[in-house]
């Protein structure tokens, strides 16, 4: 088995997983369709590696050797060889399909495909695939380098092999997997969503400032930080795509996005990443 370690997207959850790998020894190559964002991302990598080296948790030399094993390419084919590819692109059903029927193609098949999706079906992806056996869900949490949970999703057709592969590899990369089956949104954001959803209807039908819900959460329920922050740092529109899967999924009107967070996503206002969501940045 080749140790070359894929990751595809070099975003914000893409750079992260792609450090980790490098950080637990593996050759990294990362894809993305451009080469100005990779570059963007590879300077995530060195920005937060810089930051464990101020502390002394690292040395410069480390650093250097984990900067030294993430390769960037923008060419889908230089993941051939990987044993795993982790897919990080944007949180859309035909974007992520169309990137597990180009790695099927292209990659030994025995090489596992996992999406770092929050919400979309891996069953699906993996209907795409000529492996749909091979394909699983490995969701990090961002950021990806401090978050310790790896939440491993089961499709219909995910052997035991496959998963028993991901789960030594997670704790490999010094994470901790916790396995759930494919249901729209697992277990974090069909939590955690709906969550922040009512915190956003309690913001719209005016019972409590931006301020005071987010306090109360914090102070009250020892959440590190509110529901409306924490809403801005995931990105609103991520949020609303990840609302929108558990309305289509479960057909429920509980999941119904708020029509405030659809408001703020038409104007653009998505949180830290735009300089403004419900809060200003």
């Amino acid at each position: 088995m080749s140790e070359i370690f894929g990751v595809v997207g070099s975003g914000t959850m893409g750079n992260g997983i792609a450090q980790v790998a490098a950080r637990a020894g593996f050759q990294v190559v990362m894809r993305d369709v451009a080469e100005d964002f990779l570059a963007r991302g590879m300077r995530s990598v060195d920005k937060s590696l810089q930051r464990d080296v101020d502390k002394e948790r690292l040395t410069a030399e480390a650093k250097q050797s984990i900067v030294g094993r993430i390769r960037t390419t923008t060419d889908l084919a230089d993941l051939r060889d990987a044993f795993i590819i982790v897919e990080a692109v944007t949180e859309d059903l035909q974007v992520k399909t169309d990137v597990f029927k180009a790695l099927d193609g292209i990659t030994n098949g025995n090489a596992i495909l996992a999406s770092n999706t929050s919400s979309i079906s891996i069953t699906k992806l993996g209907a795409v695939t000529k492996r749909p056996d091979k394909v699983i869900g490995m969701h990090f949490m961002n950021p990806v380098p401090v978050m310790k949970l790896v939440e491993i999703i089961r499709g219909a057709a995910t052997s035991d092999e496959t998963y028993d592969i991901v789960d030594r590899l997670t704790e490999k990369l010094g994470k901790v997997p916790l396995e759930c089956n494919d249901s729209p949104g697992f277990i974090s954001n069909r939590v955690l969503m709906p969550m922040i959803n009512e915190a956003i209807f309690a913001l719209y039908e005016g019972v409590a400032t931006r301020e005071s819900i987010d306090g109360i959460m914090k102070l009250g329920m020892n959440h590190p930080m509110g529901p409306l922050t924490l809403a801005d740092f995931i990105g609103l529109d991520v949020c609303l795509a990840i609302m929108n899967v558990l309305h289509d999924g479960f057909g429920d009107s509980k999941y119904r996005p708020c029509p405030l967070l659809k408001r703020y996503v038409d104007a653009g206002w998505l949180g830290k990443k735009s300089g403004r969501g419900f809060y200003e940045y």
